[in-house]
């Protein structure tokens, strides 16, 4: 089984954490936020990664080459300009470019105990182009879906972008955790640096099944603050998660 973890970020909102090293490095519990990625991956059977890099490249290298990768196949995807989410995925591309089964794609600063092996099952079971891990919670960007938990649309404040009719819309928060079907990389026509998200709901509105995984009752944190990591250590020093 393969994944991407996307780590290229420059983790602005994490300074001075990030000022001398890559969000990818900081810790949380004593554990690098990568570390605790590849962990969780592992536990589900995932043997090869991929992972972007940009801000403090050179140190994510080191640090998997001192570690032995993990005993992991772990790869690097190297960008000098940031390619955001989309153009992060299409250019390291090449590494699922022979591969049948679906990939998981996974922010490095997100921290969860949503279930991955039953997410794949889902994705798996219902034949999606994508799954994505999704949950309710407050957020100034939200994907809407319909009664069947499909992709329908999404909402950016009070500016509501509805692709095709649903019955009932419900409005979710995405967790950064993707399940994804290696056909989709053909289909990503966007060019450059531009947001997996685009991509997704380009695709729903074209009859595409982008599926969610609701994942209310997990444990969940984006570490993309100071104040997230502050948190997530009281969490965990409480056992939380």
């Amino acid at each position: 089984m393969k994944a991407m973890i996307l780590a290229a970020g420059l983790g602005t909102r994490l300074r001075p954490l990030t000022d001398t090293r890559p969000k990818a490095l900081v810790e949380v519990g004593g554990r690098t936020l990568l570390d605790i990625t590849l962990s969780r991956l592992r536990s589900i059977g995932v043997q090869d990664v991929i992972v972007n890099v940009h801000h403090l490249a050179e140190m994510i290298a080191d640090y998997l080459q001192a570690n032995g990768c993990f005993g992991m196949h772990i790869e690097i995807s190297r960008e000098e300009a940031l390619l955001d989410t989309g153009g992060g995925l299409k250019k390291a591309g090449w590494f699922f470019a022979e591969n049948a089964e679906p990939f998981l794609l996974h922010n490095v600063d997100v921290l969860s105990n949503i279930d991955l092996a039953a997410m794949m099952q889902a994705h798996v079971r219902k034949r999606a182009l994508v799954t994505l891990a999704v949950k309710q919670r407050e957020t100034s960007r939200y994907l809407l879906f319909d009664d069947h938990d499909r992709l329908c649309g999404r909402r950016h404040g009070q500016e509501t972008d509805l692709i095709r009719w649903a019955g009932t819309v419900w409005p979710l928060a995405f967790c950064g955790i993707h399940v994804i079907s290696p056909r989709l990389l053909r289909m990503l026509t966007e060019e450059g640096a531009f947001s997996i998200i685009d991509a997704y709901v380009r695709l729903a509105a074209a009859g595409e099944l982008i599926q969610a995984f609701r994942s209310d009752g997990y444990y969940w944190r984006d570490l993309g603050r100071l104040e997230s990591v502050k948190q997530a250590e009281e969490d965990l020093h409480q056992n939380i998660f």
